[in-house]
């Protein structure tokens, strides 16, 4: 049956034939109108790409604070009043004077009170809540694993449902067996052994009527029955790789302290003695291309050269007699050099003239040439007395480290922890403790703290070039050393023995001096020739507080 425009029904005319396209384009048109944000108002979506910052719970907590009237949930959104404790610490001197300024009296009082952060002893905020608190630490990890100990075994209806579906094949076919004798569809066929089950203890007083109160009170009480004294503590203690928050308790701060060598100077021979040479250690870092030490001084003449300054030096301070010195690496590498420097009395003329009769002359011809030698002592006795007080550049030397850790058999090779580290076993503070301890795995070999004494006779040095011997010059002589080149060739050698002992230094040695000049404990004698502890010029960053005024 055909139906014509004329025939449609009454309502048909008014259905909207508008395209969807036509809709969407008119609804968009709509949106972005004027008229309609003016209908929204200033209300404007949020950007996709604006980040949200969660909630401050402690500031809702101190803005919203709960209600006058206690409730049983007040607690949990109330902070402990005694949580926090103040304890005093006292802060160890290591020195038997406090490092401060000479000058400490006649400072400004602001600069005084910024100055007791170094004397005041500490004080430690301790949380008496903390235990209760999800954060990880070893102490809570290893005290919950200590409540763990004495407990009982918890059994769950579901480790018995487990259990018994690994129960042996004989049963099953058992089962099975008193299944296929009764009928099917029958309610037996699940419940098979029912004259063999015990019955359910029988509930008192089930149809009675009782009220709220009475009912609440005694569910209560049946609650407390037999209820485990420490019911968190059956719950597993959170694993340390898995741990969202931790909380390590924090180390007293004390100054930072590397792997620590001893040098002790010995002796220093030339083969004429004409003049009072003098002598001085530092420790280079050549891949950093860094000096990691201040200089330390040493004196090895005899008294008949020492006292051809006598007229310069009337009071000889003890802290400048000291032979042997604690030098400290903080990252050790197979890069470091012992540079050794000699220094003479400062003199007219060029260095190479100077430095000319200790590269021709020798000991076995002093006969010969003993006008030249005395006019030679005549000179530097001139020189001496007029130009005591300053040095003149004469030759250097190195010693690469790593030689004398590898000669002398300093470390086990076979590193019991080398493999678990590799293989990423061991704990998070485990694997953190020997990641700063161990920057790279060329360096492992570098420890510088268990190796065997060593006594060293240095024989080759080399005239210093030029007034002054450049850093960089220096490092290029240095990598030349670890290698056959030609570049140490062209440098001329200084007839020249001195004699050295390295060896690591002891965790508390006796009279040494701190790089400050104040006396390291313990000190018993005041008069007995000390030892310098070397300030250390770390190649990286290390983040440690200073806890010493320096």
């Amino acid at each position: 049956m055909t139906s014509t425009a004329s025939e449609r029904r009454a309502f048909a005319h008014k259905i909207n034939r508008t395209v969807a396209a036509e809709v969407r384009k008119q609804v968009s048109r709509d949106y972005g109108s004027p008229q309609l944000s003016k209908k929204r108002g200033a209300h404007q979506p949020l950007p996709l790409t604006e980040v949200v910052e969660p909630v401050d719970f402690e500031e809702y907590v101190s803005s919203h604070a709960p209600g006058v009237e206690p409730g049983p949930l007040r607690q949990l959104m109330e902070f402990p009043q005694d949580d926090l404790e103040l304890l005093p610490l006292d802060k160890e001197c290591i020195t038997l004077e406090p490092p401060l300024p000479e000058e400490e009296d006649s400072l400004d009082p602001r600069v005084r009170d910024a100055l007791a952060v170094y004397t005041d002893d500490w004080l430690v905020i301790q949380r008496k809540y903390q235990r209760y608190s999800t954060t990880y630490s070893p102490q809570s990890s290893e005290r919950q694993r200590e409540r763990q100990r004495g407990l009982h075994k918890q059994t769950f209806e579901l480790d018995e449902a487990a259990a018994e579906r690994h129960d042996d094949q004989d049963d099953a076919k058992r089962r099975s067996v008193s299944l296929d004798e009764t009928p099917r569809g029958s309610w037996a066929s699940s419940i098979f052994d029912l004259k063999n089950s015990s019955p359910d203890a029988i509930l008192p007083s089930v149809l009675e009527r009782a009220a709220a109160e009475d009912m609440d009170r005694r569910n209560t009480e049946a609650r407390l029955q037999g209820r485990h004294s420490d019911l968190l503590g059956l719950y597993p203690p959170p694993d340390e790789d898995e741990a969202v928050e931790r909380c390590s308790a924090p180390e007293v701060p004390k100054e930072h302290c590397g792997q620590r060598i001893m040098v002790k100077c010995l002796s220093l021979k030339f083969e004429i003695e004409i003049e009072p040479i003098f002598g001085t250690l530092a420790l280079y870092d050549v891949k950093e291309k860094k000096k990691i030490s201040e200089n330390f001084y040493f004196d090895l003449n005899s008294d008949q050269m020492k006292g051809m300054l006598k007229p310069h030096t009337p009071h000889v301070a003890i802290s400048t007699l000291a032979r042997s010195a604690i030098f400290s690496i903080t990252y050790p590498s197979a890069d470091i050099f012992l540079v050794i420097k000699l220094e003479k009395v400062l003199q007219q003329g060029d260095i190479g003239e100077c430095c000319e009769p200790y590269m021709v002359m020798k000991e076995s011809d002093s006969s010969k040439h003993k006008e030249k030698l005395e006019k030679l002592r005549l000179q530097a006795e001139q020189s001496c007395s007029r130009l005591g007080r300053f040095r003149m550049p004469f030759a250097w030397t190195a010693i690469h480290l790593l030689n004398i850790v590898s000669s002398v058999g300093g470390l086990d090779r076979s590193d019991p922890d080398s493999d678990s580290e590799r293989k990423g076993h061991g704990t998070w503070n485990d694997r953190k403790k020997k990641g700063c301890e161990r920057m790279s795995v060329g360096d492992d070999m570098c420890n510088f703290a268990t190796f065997r004494p060593a006594t060293l006779t240095v024989t080759n040095f080399f005239k210093q070039e030029g007034d002054r011997l450049s850093d960089e010059d220096l490092y290029k002589y240095l990598a030349d050393m670890r290698r056959p080149s030609s570049v140490l060739r062209r440098l001329r050698p200084v007839t020249a023995q001195l004699k050295i002992d390295i060896s690591p230094a002891p965790d508390s040695p006796h009279y040494c001096l701190s790089p400050e000049l104040l006396h390291v404990k313990p000190y018993p004698d005041l008069r007995v020739r000390p030892t310098k502890d070397v300030l250390e010029f770390p190649a990286r960053y290390v983040y440690t507080p200073h806890t010493t005024y320096r």
